[in-house]
């Protein structure tokens, strides 16, 4: 019973510190550029990628994700943002390109992240109650895992997605400002040169 929880508590913590050390990253693809990104993957290891671009032009780019001997798993154009999740059919090499050749000078800012999960791992031979009990609820765990990867993926894109709007929005209360301000003086001066000019209209000249 002993050995049992302890290989329940290792196979939890085990997750939440796979779930702990997936990271987004983020990377500048200037204009008639291609940035690509390698992962090593086990067969039947669930490979993942989430992206979106947060800064630059029309805020698009272009991703290609290809397998062993170039093997072309996923391809899609002018995106501005996308989840992706496929099982690894077989070992080896995966790419993820990023691509902003459309763009004429514009760099664009891509926050993604690649997740990959563990390979499958069952016991040779028939396995027995015990153990199909335990392999149901290690699958559930790493269920849970996904699940809270994703929410944490959410949550850093929506903290991107605020600092973008909020940036947007104090530059556009500025240029408000700057502009209410140029029209007050505008109207200020008007008003100066109209009562300056009516003044000059009615006044009378005396001639000696």
């Amino acid at each position: 019973m002993q050995k049992t929880l302890g290989k329940f508590l290792l196979t939890v913590v085990g997750l939440v510190l796979l779930t702990s050390a997936t990271q987004a990253f983020i990377v500048s693809v200037d204009a008639h550029n291609e940035e690509c990104f390698f992962e090593n993957v086990e067969g039947g290891s669930k490979f993942g990628v989430t992206y979106e671009v947060i800064e630059g032009g029309f805020l698009d780019v272009d991703i290609r994700i290809t397998g062993p001997e170039n093997h072309e798993m996923h391809k899609s154009e002018k995106e501005s943002s996308g989840k992706y999740a496929f099982v690894a059919p077989t070992k080896g090499v995966y790419t993820v390109c990023f691509n902003n050749e459309r763009s004429s000078m514009t760099p664009k800012l891509v926050m993604f992240s690649i997740d990959v999960g563990d390979a499958p791992q069952r016991a040779p031979g028939a396995p027995g109650e015990e153990e199909v009990g335990h392999t149901k609820l290690e699958d559930m765990i790493r269920e849970l895992s996904g699940t809270l990867t994703s929410v944490k993926h959410e949550q850093e894109y929506m903290h991107v997605r605020d600092k973008i709007h909020r940036s947007v929005n104090e530059s556009t209360n500025s240029r408000v400002v700057l502009w209410s301000t140029f029209e007050a003086l505008v109207l200020v001066l008007m008003t100066v040169g109209q009562v300056y000019y009516l003044k000059r209209f009615f006044e009378v000249k005396r001639v000696v």
